[in-house]
């Protein structure tokens, strides 16, 4: 009897961050909801549909108390995929796990109506105008800041600073130097592409797939360049 095999091909891993944001609520627990709350009122929207790490190390709260500050977040919208610092036995089954191990990404900037301008026109580097859901800094991006919009692209009129983070749902346009981090399309966009005047960067990133500077060599440092998706390959681009 012959038996006939069918070969399987291999299940295929491919690696991928996603950034969430930590909360670190702090006593007298109404004066920090009412800071939240006003946070919500000037920037709209701002925590809808983002991933949220509550960090209750300064809390301590029993579990009654960690249960009051989950149904605040509830109410809010918040939607909380995780605890940092809460004592086990207060974590029931219900509630969200418990993470930790997660590396510090610096201070992520609120835009309010001012800050998070639409830009009128569209980036240099590229035909198309910037998407209306596009986040505009007209300065630069110090080191150690975090900047996240995954509603669109974000455009840096300035430079982005070593040891600094752009994560964009959208393309990043950058009219200065981009030394630090430049992640696009971290919604799922493989369309998603990355702009720069200076090409200086420690990490550039589309959809998941990603290379540091270690990766990128010399090749192209220090010069204008577009970055884009071609298959599950990262290409880098001069422009002219």
């Amino acid at each position: 009897m012959t038996i006939a095999v069918r070969n399987r091909p291999s299940l295929r891993f491919r690696g991928r961050s996603f950034m969430a944001l930590v909360l670190a609520p702090e006593v007298p627990l109404r004066d920090w909801l009412e800071d939240l709350d006003a946070v919500s009122e000037r920037s709209p929207g701002f925590f809808t549909g983002r991933p949220i790490i509550a960090d209750v190390s300064s809390l301590k709260p029993s579990k009654s108390e960690l249960k009051f500050l989950l149904a605040a977040f509830k109410m809010r919208n918040i939607r909380v995929i995780g605890l940092e610092g809460a004592a086990p036995e207060n974590v029931d089954a219900d509630m969200p796990p418990q993470i930790s191990g997660g590396k510090p990404t610096g201070e992520i900037d609120v835009p309010d109506a001012a800050n998070a301008a639409m830009a009128a026109a569209g980036s240099p580097f590229a035909d198309a105008p910037v998407p209306e859901k596009s986040l505009l800094i007209e300065g630069s991006v110090r080191s150690g800041q975090s900047i996240l919009h995954p509603e669109g692209d974000v455009t840096v009129l300035g430079s982005v600073a070593s040891g600094s983070e752009i994560v964009a749902g959208g393309s990043i346009h950058v009219y200065g130097s981009l030394r630090g981090r430049a992640i696009a399309g971290c919604t799922g966009n493989g369309k998603a592409r990355i702009f720069c005047r200076k090409f200086e960067a420690e990490l550039i990133a589309i959809d998941g797939l990603y290379k540091t500077a270690d990766d990128l060599g010399g090749k192209f440092l220090g010069q204008p360049v577009q970055v884009n998706l071609d298959g599950d390959s990262i290409i880098l681009k001069t422009m002219d």
